[in-house]
């Protein structure tokens, strides 16, 4: 596929896993109902949104004090701000995101902030020793294309959803073992089972989503980076330079892990299997590097001054 072909197919794939969740978050609701009712059920959505919002406000902060980001001046390094700049203009965004700089030997970058005016771009020192400027350009590109994507904010507004059906499934489940069976008397019993099934199930299947839905920004996140610069083989080249690297992020979690490039975390880089990719925030790099070899008609031989 060429790389527009690549984007419309990764973006119709995000609706679909969107509109998954959006059916996945109305199930567990309903089989809550068995449980709490429909006054309940609607009670825990709407604590569960608010929480939400507060976390979907703040998720900029939050992420920025998780990995230790500081923000980054143009005067400390006037050659990243320039190509931070350059692509912000090439991706035709309103105004250049400011520049936060990790303290880690582990080369890697992020996307942060869910509002226009707290979005940001975070590097680690590791990656820009380790970058020439080419490679550094398409890293950057690819994480501006989250932000121009909008990203940042439909993975929160995912978490948000896993920790929503998260929260009313353990609140129904615990219900049903603690009291909450005596106003079901009147209900079919397989309904009942169905509902405690579907409770159980649940968050699995949201998280599972949650990670799909990642995986599929990231393969949109290198076809724009690659359009954004006409350089697919640039976008490549980082990705096999990163894929050389083995190191880890000192403060990255599971729960920051979606916002890099590159999972940061050596548990979930190794995880093998096809039920263990179920669960993994990035696609292989491989099939990454495989998808812009053939959207530009390249083969990527040896890399420069590896």
């Amino acid at each position: 596929m060429t790389l527009q072909q690549q984007i419309r197919a990764n973006r119709l794939r995000t609706a679909l896993v969107v509109g998954m969740f959006a059916l996945l978050v109305a199930g567990v609701a309903a089989a809550s109902t068995v449980y709490v009712g429909e006054a309940g059920a609607v009670g825990l959505l709407a604590f569960g949104l608010a929480y939400g919002l507060f976390a979907w406000w703040n998720a900029g902060r939050m992420i920025g004090a998780l990995t230790r980001a500081v923000p980054l001046r143009k005067s400390d390094d006037r050659e990243l701000y320039r190509l931070v700049e350059n692509v912000s203009i090439a991706a035709g965004l309103p105004a250049t995101p400011p520049v936060y700089l990790v303290d880690d030997p582990a080369p890697n970058a992020f996307a942060a902030g869910s509002r226009p005016s707290s979005v940001y771009v975070g590097v680690t020192t590791g990656l820009r020793r380790l970058m020439p400027s080419r490679e550094l350009e398409a890293v950057l590109a690819h994480e501006i294309s989250h932000i121009r994507n909008r990203d940042v904010r439909l993975m929160t507004l995912a978490a948000v959803l896993v920790g929503v059906v998260a929260m009313i499934s353990d609140f129904a489940f615990r219900l049903a073992f603690f009291g909450g069976g005596r106003g079901n008397r009147d209900r079919n019993p397989l309904q009942i089972v169905a509902a405690l099934v579907a409770l159980l199930l649940a968050p699995l299947a949201a998280v599972m989503l949650q990670m799909a839905l990642s995986r599929r920004r990231e393969f949109l996140a290198d076809a724009s980076a690659a359009a954004i610069l006409n350089d697919p083989e640039a976008m490549a080249l980082a990705l096999r330079r990163l894929q050389l690297d083995t190191q880890e992020i000192a403060y990255a979690d599971r729960a920051t892990a979606h916002l890099f490039i590159e999972s940061p975390t050596r548990l979930v880089r190794g995880a093998g299997g096809f039920l263990a990719g179920l669960f993994q925030t990035h696609p292989p790099l491989e099939e990454r590097i495989s998808a812009l070899e053939q959207a530009g008609g390249f083969r990527l031989e040896a890399l420069p001054g590896a």
